[in-house]
């Protein structure tokens, strides 16, 4: 079982996820996918963490090509640490992952990247405005200016990632398979329904 969390920044989604894999028994990946993908290609991790969610373009278009060829280019290719074929090489690694165990993995447009697999669980994470930025307050040391700022920028950053590469909304629901309010519950009653979510879905 693979599991999928997309999420808005203050939501708490990544805590979620943790502790969610924490009780699972499984691995978790986050940040760790850079690290990963870079040992494997030998790019350096600053590459990838410059479009970790995040594109360096002026100007927000489309790049669905993926979809048709997943192929990442050979290193010998000019593009290839272009933003594009860092994408298709994060996606391969997702993939990878996929195969080989069960995990937990953080945004990176996993639900989209995952998409068709009947072994894969896509949550989204959300809170109100106010959840956000008094979780971003606590976590991140921010003051509330700060932290408003913080939150309209990263959910900026990541909804253009994620359009770009998928067409869609970071926020459409119908890329899910459940959508949490988590300003409504403790991090451990999250944890708990989205576990006997699972176990529902495995005995249907």
């Amino acid at each position: 079982m693979v599991i999928t969390i997309g999420r808005t920044f203050g939501s708490g989604g990544r805590i979620m996820g943790k502790e969610l894999a924490d009780r699972l028994g499984i691995k978790f990946y986050d940040s760790e996918l850079i690290r990963l993908v870079s040992d494997e290609t030998g790019i350096n991790e600053s590459l990838f963490g410059e479009t970790n969610e995040r594109l360096k373009k002026s100007y927000i278009g489309q790049d669905l090509s993926w979809m048709e060829d997943p192929t990442p280019l050979p290193p010998s290719n000019k593009k290839y640490t272009s933003e594009e074929n860092l994408f298709r090489l994060n996606a391969k690694l997702i993939r990878e992952l996929a195969d080989k165990e069960d995990c937990v993995i953080m945004g990176r447009c996993g639900a989209t990247v995952l998409e068709g697999r009947k072994d894969v669980i896509r949550i989204f994470c959300y809170a109100s405005p106010d959840d956000c930025t008094k979780r971003a307050m606590e976590v991140c040391g921010l003051s509330e200016k700060d932290a408003i700022k913080r939150i309209n920028e990263v959910d900026r950053y990541r909804e253009n990632y994620y359009k770009h590469f998928t067409g869609k909304k970071i926020t459409d629901a119908t890329s899910y398979d459940l959508c949490i309010n988590t300003g409504t519950a403790t991090v451990e009653e999250l944890v708990d329904f989205v576990c006997m979510f699972i176990e529902n879905k495995k005995n249907r």
